[in-house]
């Protein structure tokens, strides 16, 4: 699946963890031909589905990954991803993957994912999800098996992980294709 030039990085962490804003900062830095598959926008937005173990959005995400790399695309898995639910899938698309793949885990304390949570500019979502909720999806090191994953804590700026994932991955070192 994809080729030995294309990218796949994953990115998970809870709820608030900077998962988004990495990806989006991963694209803003390198440009076209970056498909970012957003777990939230497939379960949530096309799918509309709840959570769960076995959910159709799980196969949705590992299939948009897979066309989206074997079209030429880098690609961003993003999203919570418990690990429990979705580590199978990931570390099928990682195995399965040609080029260089990368995991990474955003480490980050639910104290603070409460504080980042209450900077959403998004009203209705704040409305909609509660401390209480961030409490019940909160899994501390939710990690996936084998030491596939490269742990970020918050000591790294949003600038310093989407400079670390450029240089790990090597796409500070490949030219976007403007598509």
């Amino acid at each position: 699946m994809g080729t030995d030039d294309t990218r796949l990085i994953v990115i998970r962490g809870n709820s608030a963890s900077g998962k988004s804003s990495v990806a989006a900062g991963l694209r803003e830095s390198f440009g076209r031909n970056l498909a970012i598959v957003g777990q939230d926008n497939l379960r949530r937005t096309v799918l509309r589905e709840r959570d769960r173990p076995g959910g159709a959005n799980i196969g949705l995400i590992d299939l948009t990954a897979r066309y989206a790399l074997d079209n030429g695309f880098h690609v961003v898995v993003e999203g919570i991803l418990y690990a429990d639910r979705y580590g199978t899938m990931i570390q099928e698309l990682v195995h399965a993957h040609r080029g260089v793949s990368r995991c990474y885990y955003l480490d980050v304390p639910y104290e603070e994912t409460l504080l980042r949570h209450a900077t959403k500019h998004d009203a209705t979502y704040l409305r909609e999800v509660t401390p209480d909720h961030l409490s019940d999806w909160y899994r501390e090191k939710d990690l996936l098996p084998d030491g596939l994953e490269t742990v970020i804590g918050t000591d790294s700026t949003l600038n310093d992980t989407v400079r670390r994932i450029l240089r790990d991955s090597g796409l500070d070192e490949v030219l976007p294709i403007d598509r």
